[in-house]
């Protein structure tokens, strides 16, 4: 990791030293988002309750500016001018993105499959059809056991998308599908949601650190 980027991960272990023993699996966890973005892959993000909030704010994070500004590249912004006669507030109004797609928030599409197929497949539906390999599918499950977000993994694994998993302390059914589980200090599902913000809160700073830090 550059300096920028350590500094942000041992900061998440300063203020929840509990999460120490998560620590392997959350640098695993980034390394699987930085080679994805790296080779022009996205994310997918999926859970059910608060963990589909938890998602929608991860993509609130990954796809406009988080502790950065990101302004679009000098190039690009020049050819919004040549284009648009407004394309100064254009470039002005851009910010850089990370590419993050929340499977909870396509209402038409859920329901109908859930009605008309199969409600535990709501997330693999969209995993199949939105996965590539080299993306990378994130599953907020508090217990690991939710059948949606584990037959969405399932899918990932057959399309060589990479699992990362964000559970309670035992890890549930998902860790046996996951390249990186991390399995978060607590059993009980609110407490378990408490300690996953401040986990992709660092995994999206760091993130950003990465493409979007000056050097």
């Amino acid at each position: 990791m550059e300096k920028h980027v350590q500094q942000i991960f041992e900061h998440l272990f300063t203020r929840f030293d509990c999460l120490r023993g998560c620590e392997k699996e959350i640098a695993s966890a980034y390394k699987l988002i930085e080679q994805c973005y790296a080779n022009g892959g996205k994310l997918l993000i999926c859970g059910n309750g608060g963990s589909q909030a938890d998602a929608d704010h991860i993509v609130g994070e990954l796809m406009k500016g988080f502790l950065l500004k990101r302004p679009v590249s000098q190039q690009y912004a020049e050819l919004l001018g040549e284009k648009f006669d407004n394309g100064t507030y254009l470039a002005q109004n851009l910010q850089g993105a990370l590419p993050a797609i929340s499977l909870g928030n396509h209402n038409a599409l859920l329901t109908a499959f859930s009605n008309d197929v199969a409600p535990d497949m709501v997330f693999a539906q969209q995993v199949f059809g939105y996965g590539r390999k080299g993306d990378v599918l994130i599953g907020l499950t508090t217990s690991g056991n939710s059948a949606n977000v584990v037959n969405a993994a399932k899918i990932a694994k057959s399309l060589g998308v990479s699992v990362i998993s964000i559970t309670g302390t035992n890890g549930g059914k998902i860790a046996a599908f996951s390249d990186s589980a991390i399995n978060l200090p607590a059993a009980e599902t609110y407490l378990v949601q408490e300690l996953t913000l401040p986990v992709y809160h660092a995994l999206c700073a760091m993130i950003e650190a990465h493409f979007f830090a000056c050097p």
